[in-house]
């Protein structure tokens, strides 16, 4: 039986398996992050512009804790990985990247939104003050949670034998959802408070400029390397996000009407980012080890990846869509039904899976012709993209099916 089914799976039945448990743990934990969400429309209207940083916010910690688990994935298959309280090693230098990163992309992502809301007529909106505020202290919460247990993983799939490459995109990405939106919500309540809003603006703006300064000039190589290829690519993610956070924010009234809606969406996008996320790292990992010669039509090592990924693609979404409903049921929250639920979700993961295997490869591609790092470039790139096409693919659905 596992012979048969190994060609199905991308010919590697352990691999897809340990992703697809990580994916139902993922799961499990967006349905959390959807609940959460689903809860707050009352502040979502309250706040005008807070969802716009929904995506945003959730994808900046998959974008940086993800690269972050990647490119531990890629030191543990080389050798080299050992956990170390010392800045100097592979460990301190990656995480110190990710907190320094995480706070300079909340301000930025922040004065970003505050931007867009304005070029694109989103009104009335937070305050600049506002949204720096909201968006760095929800960020560097859930930043510290994220990093904690990304270690945790990189450390246990040591011990266990796990391929990190497999499960951290999942369990980093739902992880982060599960954790940022209720320190999003909860960060809210610092809006409008007058001077210790602006007072934590103006901290947060000089600590993010010192942040950079410290790690461009720290002298560490790995810690200079990745902030120079992350920023960039960051904040190129970021406004990727925004926009598909523009998408929501303008069809606000169909995700309240049916909540569940709201509870789908955080698993449905972290999902599509995930997948792609999994392929990513697995790709930069074979490129590393020599495994893998990125050319213009996929082929060699990395067409197993591909039907890995597409493979788990439509039991995941379905899941999704079935345990949206299950949390619209325990919410009481309003439904277009269980059928047209999961349809909505198959159908959009479709579409977004063409767009995984495609961004997730040529990313790589560009990655490795311009001299940059696949693990650092890769998951950012796939991630935000996805979170794009993956807002347009549910819109897409929904209206496909007759629910908006």
């Amino acid at each position: 039986m596992s012979a048969r089914l190994a060609p199905l799976v991308g010919g590697d039945i352990i691999a897809y398996r340990d992703a697809f448990i990580a994916f139902l743990v993922a799961a499990a934990a967006s349905l959390v992050a959807g609940l959460t969400l689903a809860t707050t429309t009352g502040t979502l209207e309250d706040l005008p512009g807070l969802l716009l940083l929904v995506p945003a916010a959730l994808a900046v910690k998959g974008n940086i804790f993800g690269a972050l688990g990647s490119r531990l994935g890629t030191s543990i298959h080389a050798g080299v990985f050992q956990v170390s309280p010392r800045l100097d090693t592979v460990v301190g230098q990656n995480a110190a990247a990710a907190l320094v990163l995480s706070l300079v992309t909340s301000v930025e992502m922040a004065m970003l939104a505050k931007g867009v809301a304005i070029v694109f007529d989103i009104s009335p909106s937070m305050t600049l003050v506002d949204f720096v505020a909201v968006s760095v202290a929800g960020g560097v919460l859930a930043s510290l949670v994220v990093l904690v247990i990304t270690l945790a993983l990189a450390s246990s799939s040591v011990k266990f034998g796990w391929d990190l490459d497999n499960v951290v995109a999942p369990l980093v990405t739902a992880t982060g959802d599960l954790i940022t939106l209720p320190a999003l919500v909860l960060a809210a309540s610092l809006a409008g408070l007058g001077s210790v809003t602006v007072a934590i603006t103006a901290v947060s703006v000089v600590l993010s400029v010192i942040g950079v300064i410290w790690a461009l000039r720290a002298g560490l190589r790995l810690l200079h390397t990745v902030m120079r290829e992350s920023v960039p690519i960051l904040t190129m993610a970021v406004v990727i996000d925004l926009i598909a956070g523009i998408s929501i924010e303008k069809r606000l009234s169909d995700f309240v009407e049916y909540p569940v809606l709201l509870i789908l969406l955080p698993g449905f996008l972290s999902t599509a980012g995930a997948l792609g996320g999994v392929l990513s790292s697995r790709l930069a990992t074979k490129v590393h080890l020599g495994l893998l010669h990125p050319e213009a039509i996929p082929r060699g090592q990395a067409g197993p990846d591909v039907v890995m990924v597409v493979s788990l693609s439509i039991p995941i979404f379905a899941i999704a869509g079935g345990m949206a409903e299950v949390g619209g049921l325990l919410t009481g929250s309003a439904s277009p039904g269980l059928a047209a639920l999961v349809a909505v979700s198959v159908l959009g993961g479709l579409l977004a899976c063409a767009a995984v295997v495609l961004v997730a490869y040529y990313a790589t591609v560009v990655a490795i012709r311009f001299g940059l790092d696949p693990d650092t470039y890769g998951m950012p790139m796939v991630t935000s993209s996805l979170d794009l096409v993956g807002t347009f693919a549910l819109i897409l659905a929904l209206v496909a099916v007759g629910v908006a």
